[in-house]
């Protein structure tokens, strides 16, 4: 664990907050190298790209808050200045609803098409998780229930601290995180029809997530589900919804273009 990094005079330096700087800045840079693949203007990609990372990462912090503050709805009425300026609370999906929904206003305020940004977008997504999450390794937060398999780790000063040894959930998100970034960007392009690598995204993310809160500590609510594992399966049903619908009407415009 390294939650903070360094000092600069009294201001200490967290490692997760680096991360988050990490995450963004890899997005950007490949978001510019997508967009000059499409044959746009240096000038115009670095603004486009330089305002979605932006505006993804604002509407990701107050999406991420807002979702914190609904999980823990008892404690924000007990204290809600302390739980809406507190340093935690990023939690990812609340965060990937808020940037999507901020980044598809400004793509469709820009002129673009919602479907093909969204793929362009949809490995970049998962790309920036994945570091996140190593992130929260440093700072030993979202670990897991306690097991005794041989890499087992303890956070002595986490989020909440414990000195059990608990499944690094933090390490299987990363690595999960990268081979999905690795399926998508090998996919890009080459997927048909528009939107279905966006919709692949939500399938794998939906999946990797439901599958790792078993392992996880978090509150269940409904038949032993926790909230994110509520929120993976509504992910992943809109993926293949998307899917099935997008494919349909491929089929039909195909059909009346074919036809005499």
């Amino acid at each position: 664990m390294i939650p903070v990094l360094f000092k600069i005079g009294p201001l200490p330096i967290h490692s997760y907050g680096v991360m988050l700087v990490v995450a963004f800045l890899t997005d950007y840079f490949l978001l510019k190298y997508l967009l000059k693949e499409r044959g746009m203007e240096k000038e115009e990609r670095t603004r486009l790209a330089g305002d979605v990372v932006m505006w993804a990462a604002i509407g990701g912090i107050v999406g991420s808050r807002v979702y914190y503050i609904i999980e823990n709805f008892s404690r924000f009425l007990e204290d809600p200045i302390g739980m809406i300026f507190s340093g935690a609370g990023l939690v990812f999906l609340g965060g990937l609803m808020g940037g999507v929904a901020a980044g598809y206003i400004l793509i469709i305020r820009r002129g673009f098409k919602w479907l093909e940004f969204a793929d362009m977008v949809a490995p970049l997504i998962i790309l920036g998780y994945a570091i996140g999450r190593i992130g929260c390794l440093l700072v030993g937060d979202d670990y897991g229930v306690s097991t005794d398999v041989p890499w087992a780790m303890t956070f002595p000063i986490g989020t909440p601290p414990t000195t059990v040894p608990v499944h690094p959930t933090q390490i299987y998100e990363t690595l999960l995180g990268f081979g999905i970034f690795a399926i998508l960007w090998k996919l890009r392009g080459k997927l048909k029809p528009t939107g279905s690598l966006f919709s692949l995204y939500l399938i794998l993310a939906g999946l990797e997530r439901f599958s790792i809160e078993f392992i996880r500590t978090n509150t269940h609510y409904f038949f032993s589900l926790s909230g994110a594992q509520i929120i993976s399966i509504l992910m992943i049903l809109l993926g293949t919804i998307m899917i099935v619908r997008l494919r349909q009407a491929s089929g039909e415009k195909a059909s009346v273009e074919s036809s005499p």
